[in-house]
């Protein structure tokens, strides 16, 4: 792939990734000296890096001594695994947002980056495509919402229903499921209201009971699984 480095629109996301890190502490995890380094000189990351590293243990280490707002990591790293990275930095560090960089598109690969909570997950083979991938999932992110594109989605929700989960506490209604569906998109509140044509309040309520339903902690478990129990459209 050619990198259009002199294109108007490569410099312009560049402008706006900085934009959307300002002001945040970020922890980039990947899993090789090259891309680490890469990665971490390039300008839009470089002012908001606060550490850095290629392997787990390294990562949580980090976690734990600089508690970022957001950890950015690939899934292979030099040793260690980066959806156990992820789990682990939640634990220490549960205000940390996590955005994960997966290499194999494969199912079983986005549903566990999903079980694992990431607040968004992109594939290696979309970065650099002008698609605006990452950029979107930085903005996505920077307002509190998940990042969970149409072709994660897609792998995320089962084929048929999934033997190893508990059966629900309740059944959510057909108007909950609009609004997880619309989280899981990565619409916040202001904009599910106004998509569906019903009151902020409302839109607070259904999620709310929607979380209940789900035993979810917070938004993005609350998507993750009802993508897993396959209950909202992941094409919609």
């Amino acid at each position: 792939m050619e990198l259009q480095v002199k294109d108007g629109s490569f410099h312009s996301a560049v402008q706006q990734a900085k934009r959307l890190l300002e002001q945040r502490r970020v922890l980039a995890v990947m899993g090789d000296r090259l891309t680490l380094c890469s990665f971490a000189l390039a300008s839009p990351i470089k002012g908001s890096l606060v550490g850095a590293a290629t392997t787990e243990d390294e990562g949580v280490s980090l976690a734990q001594n600089i508690r970022p707002d957001l950890l950015i990591c690939s899934a292979d790293l030099e040793t260690g695994y980066g959806l156990n990275l992820l789990r682990r930095v939640k634990k220490v560090v549960p205000t940390c947002q996590t955005l994960i960089v997966l290499v194999r598109e494969t199912q079983e690969n986005v549903q566990e980056a999903l079980e694992a909570c990431a607040d968004g997950v992109i594939f290696k083979s979309t970065l650099g495509t002008g698609h605006g991938d990452l950029i979107s999932a930085l903005q996505t992110i920077a307002q509190g919402g998940v990042y969970y594109p149409e072709p994660i989605r897609r792998l995320a929700a089962p084929e048929s229903p999934r033997a190893d989960l508990p059966e629900l506490i309740e059944a959510l209604t057909p108007r909950e499921l609009e609004v997880v569906g619309a989280v899981a998109r990565g619409l916040k509140n202001n904009a599910i209201a106004e998509y569906l044509g019903i009151s902020l309040e409302t839109v607070k309520t259904h999620v709310g009971n929607a979380m209940d339903k789900l035993a979810a902690r917070d938004r993005t478990q609350m998507a993750v699984t009802a993508l897993l129990y396959g209950l909202i459209d992941p094409l919609d």
